[in-house]
């Protein structure tokens, strides 16, 4: 079946580009509509700020996919996690254990080790504020008009942690979205939402917006002990503009959001035997065996109902932007962000205190960058840039393992606490050239100069039970600083072939940040707790068309990166867990993007991409059969994060009722190959090639004052694991975590 279903998502996509040469007649040989019945002349218009300003993206020498708000509906995507899919080459995925945080890899790249002392690779932008944590980050995307998808390297226009790309977020502008909506959805599992947005003209000149959400569902993962299930969710958002226009030279807008989340405990599954180490009589215990086959979504834990994670998000940032005369434009961007989060993770999945631990963080950013832009209004845009941020980091953190060893057939206590704060510093200066130096040729070039400055403490206690409490100790991590500074060009040649065909060819080179690794339990892991940053350079060439009469576009980009430095956090012993700059990579791939409208009201749309990501070398001093803890399990193979292939096609078909009100109806299929979900390619967090379809109807009234909408995702009801957890030193811990079971749904929505 597997195989039939990637028979129809290649054949899908195939169609699709030969749609894009002979949609035009098939466009010219469709019946009239009927009566009521709207006629699509054209695809949507898409801009895009890929460059930092706004450009059509037929136009712009980047790989990159854009869905508004309309795209990422009929894509039924609620979070950020739901672009999964419909991205070439790119995993978006919540994140191991976290009901907050995301997991994001574009072209093999991203954050292998979910803790907050880690740097993303995939850099993310909300209202062009980065965000510089994957936790916080799965938010709810009830007020976006637009997410653009950047791929590859960004390392000029966004600086440093996009070595794989950049997600940027936009939210509605007061003075562009006028008038308001309200929704309300009841769904599979407990889900009930209820979202609105409002926006109007205080004046001339001042203009307001507020958006706000509420998300619940009860879990669907069941407790085997009974009470309420896991892995269900409970936010409340809320996003408020003030924008402010006094003359076509100047504008800003004041935003200010909050996000507080409290939900249960985010369940895998064990795929692992877990083991109990015996320090007297010494041997190994099985507890429990790992489990096989379809998940049935069920778990148990050995935490308290009352243990969950809590997550609390607040921001306020001031854009402004200045037209200073007909060919200059300032713009600033000031933000301010305070996360906290109090999340318990039971890390074995299991009834047995194994990997049990509390992450506590409280993190505030600060940011500043000013951009100013030359344009000559034909052939020259200029843009020069400076940037700076602080962050602050702190977090206590508790290890709970009282089943982890056993002495004379009794299970020992053990408890380790953490405290550590860091400290982040980066300034940066850039600048980048557009230069038309003849007709339809465009040269453009751009640098960025990096300084990232870290300071980190750290103290690790262990607390052991009787007869071991002479163990017991703390092991100090002394203040220490390091600093790195990168310098990351790119370049790139394009030709206008003609008014609906563009080629281009590009270098760009990405930096990720060294640092100091948080998992640093003994005094071993203290005196080697610093590593180097992560460099990528990636080559690309791309092809982007669109027909002349507006009906279908598409894009095919073929990449090779060279990938150097790549920081591996490994399992080596019982509580050591080192960060190796152990990797130098090759990666290349090719990526097909294509939308096509046939006939009246009929919209395909595909993507396919391949991608070969293998090691040119990985230094793991594990793998020499002469160290004590060799284990012949390990292996480096296959890049985690990385299928092979992943393609997807979505069809749209509309038909106008006879009363003037519209009903669609639509479909994707989406395919991913084989993934590994660990940097050492354990065999059991390894998921095999599979499908997920979804499919919905809506029904629009005639002047869309009302909308109804019904959907189903994961219509196959197909079982599959997204990330997982692998501590295979600890207890041998290997846990997976599983996207969502088949849900249906129901919203109903007022706009005014």
């Amino acid at each position: 079946m597997k195989r039939k279903q990637l028979s129809m998502v290649i054949h899908g996509t195939l169609a699709v580009s030969l749609l894009v040469g002979a949609g035009q007649a098939a466009a010219q040989e469709a019946p009239k509509a009927a009566k009521g019945e709207q006629e699509a002349k054209t695809l949507d218009t898409v801009k895009v700020t890929a460059r930092r300003r706004a450009e059509s993206i037929q136009d712009v020498p980047v790989a990159v996919s854009a869905f508004g708000e309309s795209d990422l509906k009929d894509m039924q995507a609620t979070g950020i996690d739901g672009l999964q899919g419909s991205v070439p080459n790119a995993n978006i995925v919540q994140g191991r254990g976290s009901a907050n945080s995301v997991n994001a890899f574009i072209r093999g790249i991203g954050q292998p080790d979910a803790l907050q002392t880690f740097d993303p690779g995939v850099g993310l932008y909300v209202d062009d504020v980065y965000y510089s944590r994957i936790n916080g980050a799965l938010f709810s995307l009830f007020d976006v008009s637009q997410v653009e998808v950047l791929r590859g390297p960004q390392g000029t226009l966004y600086g440093k942690n996009s070595t794989g790309g950049a997600i940027k977020v936009s939210t509605k502008n007061p003075f562009d979205h006028e008038g308001g909506a309200a929704e309300l959805t009841f769904g599979d599992y407990g889900r009930r939402e209820g979202s609105f947005y409002y926006s109007g003209k205080l004046s001339d000149t001042f203009a307001a917006s507020i958006a706000g959400a509420k998300i619940t569902n009860d879990g669907y993962v069941k407790n085997r002990a009974g009470g309420h299930n896991f892995n269900d969710d409970d936010t409340e958002a809320l996003r408020a503009k003030l924008a402010f226009r006094p003359s076509d030279a100047f504008s800003a807008t004041l935003s200010i959001d909050h996000t507080k989340q409290d939900a249960a405990l985010t369940m895998g599954r064990p795929m692992a035997p877990l083991l109990q180490t015996s320090l007297f009589p010494a041997g190994v215990k099985v507890l429990q065996p790992g489990e096989t086959g379809n998940w049935n979504h069920s778990a148990e834990t050995s935490f308290s109902p009352d243990k969950g994670q809590t997550l609390k998000h607040d921001g306020a940032s001031l854009a402004m932007d200045w037209d200073i005369n007909a060919q200059w434009r300032l713009k600033s961007i000031t933000a301010y962000r305070m996360l906290k989060t109090h999340s318990y993770i039971d890390i074995d999945a299991s009834k047995y205190q194994l990997g049990d631990v509390l992450v506590a963080l409280d993190q505030n950013q600060k940011s500043q960058e000013f951009q100013l832009h030359y344009d000559n209004g034909s052939t020259l845009h200029l843009t020069f840039g400076a940037y700076w941020l602080r962050e602050h980091v702190t977090s206590y953190q508790e290890a709970y393992a009282n089943d982890l060893f056993s002495y004379l057939g009794s299970g020992v206590n053990f408890l380790r606490t953490i405290e550590d704060d860091l400290t982040t510093t980066s300034t940066a200066a850039f600048a980048h050239a557009n230069w038309e130096f003849a007709p339809t040729w465009t040269l453009a070039a751009g640098v960025r100069w990096t300084k990232d400055t870290k300071d980190y403490e750290r103290s690790t206690s262990t607390f052991w039970g009787a007869p071991f409490t002479g163990l017991n100790g703390t092991v100090p991590f002394p203040r220490r600083s390091a600093s790195w500074t990168a310098v990351t060009p790119s370049v790139s040649l394009q030709k206008k072939f003609s008014d609906g065909l563009m080629g281009y060819i590009s270098a760009n080179r990405g930096y990720k940040s060294g640092g100091f690794n948080g998992r640093a339990n003994t005094p071993y892991d203290v005196l080697n707790a610093k590593y180097d940053p992560e460099f990528v350079w990636t080559y690309e060439a791309g092809l982007k068309a669109q027909s002349a009469d507006g009906r279908q576009r598409g894009g095919i980009t073929a990449f090779v990166s060279d990938y150097k430095d790549f920081q591996a956090r490994v399992s080596q012993d019982v509580g050591t867990f080192p960060v190796l700059n152990a990797a130098a990579l090759d990666i290349k791939g090719i990526e097909l993007e294509g939308s096509t409208l046939v006939g009246n009201a009929t919209t395909i749309i595909a993507q396919f991409s391949w991608l070969d990501a293998k090691y040119k070398r990985f230094d793991d001093f594990r793998l020499d059969p002469g160290y004590p803890g060799y284990d012949l399990n390990v292996n480096h193979d296959h890049v985690p994060f990385s299928p092979r292939v992943t393609a997807r096609v979505a069809v749209q078909q509309g038909f106008g009722l006879a009363n003037g009100s519209r009903l669609t109806i639509g479909g994707d299929l989406s395919y991913r190959g084989t993934t590994w979900l660990s940097v050492d390619n354990r065999d059991v967090l390894k998921q095999d090639y599979y499908s997920v379809v979804g499919v919905y109807g809506v029904w629009d009234s005639p002047q869309y004052t009302w909308q109804v909408r019904a959907g189903i995702r994961n219509l196959t009801d197909e079982s599959y694991m997204i990330d997982g957890q692998e501590f295979s030193s600890v207890a041998n811990i290997q846990t997976a975590y599983y996207g969502l079971p088949r849900n249906m749904y129901l919203s109903v929505r007022y706009n005014f």
